[in-house]
């Protein structure tokens, strides 16, 4: 069954970056889609970017600029390059994949942007 993981949260100072990655197992990673979304404290789970199975990419408005999604399909991965990072971006990230009617979620990485 297909299954993902997200790796590579912590906490970071205001202005640094992280990167998280996605592992994907469990079907043909070149044909879905992988979305992150995001999930602070006592707030819903909102969309953060979308990298497509032809590599389309698309991002909220909020993280455009400072964040970037790419995948390696090769390696069944996909990443999140989290730059000038913000204490707004403190929250839980997830990554989902998309195929066709079905999708499947990660269990999250907790990102904490402190000093």
């Amino acid at each position: 069954q297909v299954q993902l993981v997200e790796s590579g949260g912590g906490l970071v100072q205001p202005g640094g970056s992280l990167r998280l990655t996605c592992a994907f197992s469990g079907s043909r990673f070149s044909d879905v889609a992988i979305a992150w979304f995001r999930q602070a404290p006592g707030k819903q789970r909102d969309f953060v970017a979308r990298i497509g199975a032809s590599n389309y990419v698309n991002y909220a408005n909020p993280v455009k600029g400072r964040f970037t999604v790419s995948r390696d399909n090769a390696l069944n991965m996909a990443f999140l390059q989290m730059n000038s990072l913000r204490r707004e971006d403190t929250a839980v990230y997830y990554c989902k994949a998309e195929s066709g009617t079905e999708s499947y979620w990660g269990p999250g990485t907790q990102v904490t942007v402190s000093s």
